[in-house]
């Protein structure tokens, strides 16, 4: 009996010694060895030095000296009703509605991108704004003034009286790969928390959001999970290189702070807009005329596609680009030139890329087989050469006609023209030393030229005048 009591006691010793032994050897102690998951005395080990890890610190020191931090100012009416004690006693309760102006303060980021003082930033920051103020890295503040705003992709382009600044060069966002490190910086939360930097990788490329307001919009985010809160908006999303790949726009929320997503416009897309801004104070867009919806299942089987990547065709306006070119209803659009279209998203980006009269060939497939369109690109009555609606004709963010006394600039409008100089009534006899006679002449003459475009004319005060702009800034 008490033999077999020993054996017993024995043998759950035994067995606990032997589970201790298990569970010390799957919690190893933290000696700085990587374990290989083969049960062995002797554990294999791996070695990490600084170097194997990112360096941010260059990128980040010459990038951060470009970043901004953008205030601005907002009036707006405020009705109100005032009852009077005495005037509700012998009149009731109806009074005059009273309006009185409020002022409520708003804040983001902006990047540097020339050292004479243009910057970009969000739209969302800066409408509706009354003042805008600018403060640099090193703290002196500036007064701004817009330039031009795109609510389509939600870029704006602001600028402050200053020279020999620090900029940020553009990179190429259609090189970014999944998982490449990228740095957010900017200034959360207001003005205590500027020149923020925090890191990420790319998670995601070409994503949309919902769009509650039906609003026309261009979207193809990079996502990352780089920190971004609000008063980041409008700042610079950077590679390892310093370079910026995108301007920091939005996050998703449920709290209104960050929860581990925040987007950013691609730099492609934001340098195409800015030059626009720049030359025409408003955005040049190439249209292609067409309605179109993701590939389904069906679709894919019926027209024996070997994906569900590109676009199907619902429908082609009548005169439009793509019904010049020969696009129809029914056909899948697969490329635009070199870039291969998978969504939407994707041909909405690629169509921006380009402005009205630009040429690009166009991949779809009909009944299974590919086949290779040229297409001219149309654009909005805006866009120079075209002819708006009182009949004038665009030019650089001006509008130029005939008067009885010659080719005028009717309007002078924002952009370049009149960034250059050029005013309302000047009346334009030579463009690069070539007589003009129509405005027709001024248009060809402007694209003829390699650089710049030097105009000649009569001051709407009668003297003799000039201004140039480079074609190509």
């Amino acid at each position: 009996m008490a033999k077999g009591f020993l054996t017993v006691v024995a043998s759950v010793l035994l067995s606990g010694l032997t589970a201790f032994g298990i569970v010390k050897a799957a919690t190893p102690q933290q000696t700085g060895a990587i374990y290989d998951g083969e049960q062995s005395d002797s554990p294999r080990t791996v070695n990490l030095s600084v170097s194997d890890y990112p360096d941010f610190t260059y990128a980040a020191e010459n990038a951060v000296e470009a970043v901004v931090y953008v205030k601005v100012t907002i009036k707006y009416q405020q009705q109100y009703q005032m009852i009077d004690p005495f005037f509700r006693f012998f009149f009731g309760d109806e009074g005059q509605p009273q309006t009185r102006e409020q002022e409520r303060q708003g804040s983001g980021s902006g990047v540097i991108i020339r050292p004479d003082g243009y910057i970009v930033t969000n739209n969302h920051v800066v409408q509706n704004a009354t003042k805008i103020e600018v403060t640099l890295n090193n703290n002196k503040t500036y007064e701004a003034t817009v330039i031009g705003t795109d609510p389509a992709t939600d870029v704006a382009l602001i600028k402050i009286d200053a020279a020999g600044l620090p900029t940020l060069k553009f990179a190429d966002s259609d090189k970014l790969r999944l998982g490449e490190w990228v740095l957010a910086i900017g200034s959360p939360l207001g003005e205590e928390l500027r020149s923020t930097i925090t890191a990420g990788i790319v998670s995601a490329k070409g994503r949309s959001m919902p769009n509650y307001n039906g609003d026309f919009k261009i979207e193809s985010f990079i996502q990352t999970d780089a920190a971004v809160n609000p008063g980041n908006s409008g700042g610079a999303l950077v590679n390892k290189s310093g370079e910026l790949v995108g301007i920091n726009t939005a996050i998703i929320s449920t709290t209104g702070s960050y929860t581990g997503y925040s987007f950013a416009v691609p730099s492609n897309i934001v340098s195409k807009i800015v030059s626009d801004l720049i030359d025409f104070g408003s955005v040049k867009r190439a249209m292609l005329g067409v309605t179109m919806s993701p590939i389904t299942d069906k679709i894919a089987k019926d027209q024996n596609l070997p994906s569900l990547d590109g676009v199907y065709i619902n429908d082609v306006s009548k005169g439009s680009a793509a019904d010049n070119a020969g696009i129809k209803k029914g056909d899948v659009l697969v490329q635009v030139d070199s870039l291969q279209i998978r969504t939407t998203s994707d041909l909405q980006v690629a169509v921006n890329r380009y402005h009205p009269g630009d040429k690009a060939a166009v991949t779809i497939v009909r009944d299974g087989k590919r086949k290779q369109l040229d297409v001219q690109f149309q654009g909005t009555a805006e866009a120079t050469g075209t002819v708006t609606e009182d009949g004038s004709i665009a030019f650089y963010g001006a509008r130029i006609g005939m008067t009885d006394k010659g080719v005028t600039i009717i309007s002078a409008g924002n952009g370049k023209l009149a960034q250059a100089g050029g005013e309302d009534g000047f009346v334009i006899q030579y463009v690069n030393d070539q007589r003009v006679n129509k405005p027709q002449d001024v248009i060809d003459l402007a694209r003829k030229a390699r650089r710049s475009i030097v105009i000649e004319g009569i001051t709407s005060t009668g003297r003799q005048g000039y201004f140039a702009f480079g074609k190509d800034e």
